[in-house]
């Protein structure tokens, strides 16, 4: 099946927000029936345990509550309200799985609502203001951003490329050196992986398709990773391109 995403509209947020809603509101109400179906028999127990178990779902469904209300503001002013990090965490390994669920049932794809993820995860990530030296940001590259038939592979060292200018590896390469960042290409996860843990950066900026940025992006949690989705004009993993002027977005918002 052939793949012609373009980047040139860019993901919206607001898909997996209003998606984070219904899934917010949903966990209320499977809360309320934990609550409701054995107050029943709590009552013949002791009168008082209705009420206590309904204080208890009732403060549960206010922390979920919140906790979208609090995504929601950051998300759209873009500012680091209150526990950022830790609700980035929440909707990474909690929230996402119900969130596709829920998504895929309404008819919703599975790579829009990943788009969306990425644009808010992005978003979640420059609202706390990080500042990263340049020798602790590593940008990550799929090895697809190469011609196929190109003689020189750059998979392990970028410096290899001769700077032809066939594809973007040239302009990814020379932004690195402009910045003096780190910069790799992997042939897949468990090699990102790899290199992640070997040069150990503060932050990434990786640069991949719905399905992995997704997953990298969990993988790599607590670690901040702004995912930038790559163009596949030709089809998955082959002959992809980026545009470099929103790798250097990136890096200038997050440069110290």
């Amino acid at each position: 099946m052939t793949d012609k995403h373009s980047s040139n509209t860019p993901p919206r947020k607001r898909v997996f927000v209003a998606l984070m809603g219904v899934t917010c509101f949903f966990i209320v109400g499977v809360i309320y029936l934990f609550w409701w179906v054995p107050t029943k028999g709590l009552a013949n127990i002791h009168p008082d345990l209705p009420r206590m178990a309904g204080l208890l779902f009732g403060a549960l469904s206010g922390i979920a509550l919140l906790g979208t209300l609090l995504l929601v503001m950051t998300t759209a002013l873009g500012k680091d309200i209150l526990f950022t990090r830790f609700m980035r965490g929440v909707v990474i390994k909690f929230l996402l799985p119900v969130i596709e669920f829920i998504g895929t049932t309404v008819g919703i794809s599975k790579d829009t609502i990943r788009q969306s993820f990425v644009a808010m995860n992005n978003s979640l990530v420059t609202s706390q203001r990080l500042k990263v030296r340049p020798d602790r940001i590593l940008i990550l590259l799929p090895h697809c951003l190469q011609l196929f038939d190109c003689e020189i592979k750059v998979t392990g060292d970028i410096n290899k490329c001769i700077r032809c200018g066939r594809c973007d590896i040239k302009g990814l390469a020379e932004l690195a050196q402009k910045y003096r960042i780190d910069i790799s290409v992997a042939t897949g996860g468990t090699l990102a992986r790899k290199v992640i843990i070997e040069k150990r950066p503060k932050l990434v900026v990786a640069v991949a398709c719905e399905r992995d940025l997704t997953s990298g992006i969990k993988d790599c949690y607590p670690l901040p990773v702004i995912g930038v989705l790559n163009d596949r004009p030709f089809g998955p993993c082959f002959n992809t391109s980026v545009d470099v002027e929103k790798i250097e977005e990136a890096l200038q918002s997050v440069l110290g």
